[in-house]
């Protein structure tokens, strides 16, 4: 809101249930939203780790995050989420990430979305020393460093500038 715009006047809302007398008035004040928040898909067999990046990925209030625990159903929440970028564990029980990837890439309303694989077989120092790719697509060796995590993102979601 600039500086000389005046503050929204405040909303009050009486909620009334069927049966039972008002409920307390709940005032509320509009605010002026920022930029609107990246959907992340976390797509992991490994509910710990989902776990874990949904709270800290939220907590930078910079992203909504959806955990998906089985690979059969990652296209679904994909469907279901729309996400801006998805978070993919290579190894899975299943389906294993580098074939969901193809799946996600074969289907058009998908193919631009950025896919970040998560892989317990390479160590944080191979990954940096190629680069952050192995075999050309990018990579984060687990378990994952969050800062690690939040620049990756940042860097293909065209966030701001962050060493890589």
């Amino acid at each position: 809101m600039k500086a000389n715009e005046s503050t929204p006047p405040p909303v009050v809302r009486t909620v009334t249930v069927s049966g039972t007398a008002p409920l307390p008035a709940l005032t509320t004040t509009p605010r002026a939203f920022g930029p609107e928040k990246k959907r992340i898909l976390v797509i992991d067999d490994e509910p710990s780790i989902t776990r874990l990046l949904k709270l800290n990925l939220e907590q930078t209030n910079e992203y909504i995050v959806r955990a998906e625990n089985q690979a059969a159903d990652a296209l679904a929440a994909a469907e279901e989420f729309h996400p801006d970028l998805i978070l993919l564990d290579v190894m899975m029980p299943g389906v294993d990430g580098g074939q969901l990837a193809s799946m996600f890439q074969a289907d058009p309303k998908w193919k631009s979305v950025p896919i970040i694989f998560l892989t317990a077989a390479a160590t944080r120092q191979e990954v940096r020393s190629r680069g952050g790719r192995i075999g050309g697509l990018p990579f984060l060796a687990k378990p994952v460093d969050l800062s690690e995590v939040l620049v990756c993102l940042r860097h293909h979601l065209g966030g701001p500038p962050a060493a890589w």
